[in-house]
């Protein structure tokens, strides 16, 4: 029998083998990152108003009601804005819009310091900053995680969302200790260059979208061309609005035909903006300061409310992906009536253990809502849901507005601020009872729209 013989077998050349390539992180995380820190370098100016309150009301002699008018215009601005900037950012893109509110930002935070008449601090402070401030808002997140995500979309949305907390966290403590010490002026200029400083951030790092470095979005199984610059913003802005208020008007246009869902969405956004931004940050620091706490451990309090805020946002992000939206809401609402109702009997002189478990409480639940109620504009509005959700922004600005307003009315009527306290922790049960009445999609509604991540 003849043998086979046998072939010598080659040893593979480890020097020519080939060396296996590194993956590098996609570039959305960059992206995210660059829009992280865009946000807390313009979170001064959310820091400030509470700190402005008690110095203007004792240089100039100006009423805390017309303070707190100013602020007011300014937190509806905010929100009036933002839908506008979604549109003008489809338009000119994201980095000329983000880099224009920055320096308008700037401008009107510096003026204030030259400011003699009331008029001016509602035209610097409300109206500039309001409207800069406005175009970085969370339409602003919104616009980034829709273009660059499919994935992970609720987490990025809730490290988004905890950036102005971060910032708030960065620039109250400092802020306050400048105020006490140098008074307000130097804090107004602290803020405008605060806001100059990221802007070159934001021209050499910040990129539209995927396709301009040749990527598919991350978590996308492919290629996603970028779509034409959107003629027309304002009226896209608007159309959107009607589109979703008002579904009825529209003639052959698919979709989700009840308005029901924007409706409920905005007014238990409102609520949140209420009693977060136009009652909290507007006036926790003068309400502890009328029971003779320092201003500067006032602010610090308010500054750890930002430290938990990071916390519960990233954890809200996390159970967006995971849980009922609405659930989450009714939840979150119902928790923070609660602790609003226990906070006139904790305010005192002193930081005390149950103050300081009223901050941790608060901070936790503080902008947790911002990423289920994302989540729900993406399920009913598709292509349009960043613009939608800052027409439901704009809602929650306009709650701030008129709480910011009245809550200084309150104090000058009243002498105290427990009936606000009292009202907004009512507010809050409503809000949940709200949440909990939003209907699911149903199956087809919204066809022709991108599904939800």
């Amino acid at each position: 029998m003849n043998r086979i013989p046998e072939l010598p077998v080659r040893t593979a050349d480890p020097a020519a083998a080939p060396v296996p390539r590194r993956r590098r992180p996609h570039r959305a995380w960059s992206v995210a990152a660059v829009t992280f820190l865009t946000i807390i370098g313009a979170a001064g100016f959310a820091s400030l108003p509470g700190l402005l309150v008690d110095p203007l009301h004792t240089e100039f002699h100006w009423s805390r009601g017309t303070i707190g008018f100013a602020v007011s215009v300014n937190l509806a601005l905010y929100g009036l804005t933002a839908p506008f900037a979604a549109a003008l950012m489809d338009r000119f893109g994201i980095r000329r819009v983000v880099a224009a509110a920055l320096t308008v930002i700037a401008a009107g935070a510096g003026l204030t310091i030259f400011m003699t008449a009331s008029w001016q601090l509602v035209l610097y402070w409300g109206v500039l900053v309001g409207l800069g401030s406005g175009s970085m808002a969370l339409a602003f997140a919104a616009t980034v995680t829709g273009r660059w995500f499919v994935a992970r979309r609720g987490l990025v949305t809730g490290v988004l969302t905890a950036a102005g907390a971060s910032g708030q966290l960065i620039f109250l403590p400092v802020l306050s200790r400048i105020v006490d010490r140098h008074g307000w002026r130097p804090a107004a200029v602290t803020v405008a260059l605060a806001a100059l400083a990221v802007v070159p951030l934001v021209w050499l790092l910040l990129r539209d979208h995927p396709a301009d470095v040749g990527l598919a979005p991350y978590g996308a199984g492919q290629f996603v061309a970028k779509p034409p610059p959107q003629r027309g913003a304002a009226r896209r802005a608007v159309r959107a609005l009607v589109s979703a208020a008002f579904p009825r008007l529209r003639r052959g246009a698919g979709g989700e035909t009840s308005a029901g869902p924007f409706w409920l969405l905005a007014g238990t956004f409102a609520i949140c903006g209420a009693t977060t931004n136009g009652l909290v940050k507007t006036h926790f620091v003068p309400a502890a300061h009328d029971h003779g706490m320092p201003l500067t451990a006032a602010a610090s309090l308010l500054a750890v409310i930002g430290v938990f805020d990071i916390a519960g946002t990233i954890a809200s992000g996390w159970f967006t992906d995971r849980f009922d939206a609405r659930r989450l809401l009714a939840v979150y609402y119902g928790l923070r009536g609660l602790s609003l109702m226990f906070l006139p009997l904790l305010l005192s002189d002193t930081v005390h253990p149950p103050m300081v478990f009223f901050i941790v409480f608060y901070g936790l639940d503080w902008v947790a809502t911002v990423p289920p109620t994302l989540a729900l504009c993406r399920e009913y509005y598709g292509a349009d849901s960043a613009i939608v959700f800052g027409w439901v922004l704009a809602a929650h600005q306009v709650g701030a507005a008129l709480i910011a307003f009245l809550g200084g009315l309150a104090r000058d009527a009243f002498g105290t601020y427990n009936p606000v306290w009292y009202a907004s922790g009512a507010l809050c049960a409503v809000a949940a009872l709200m949440a909990l009445v939003i209907r699911r999609r149903r199956a087809g509604a919204g066809e022709g729209l991108p599904a939800p991540a």
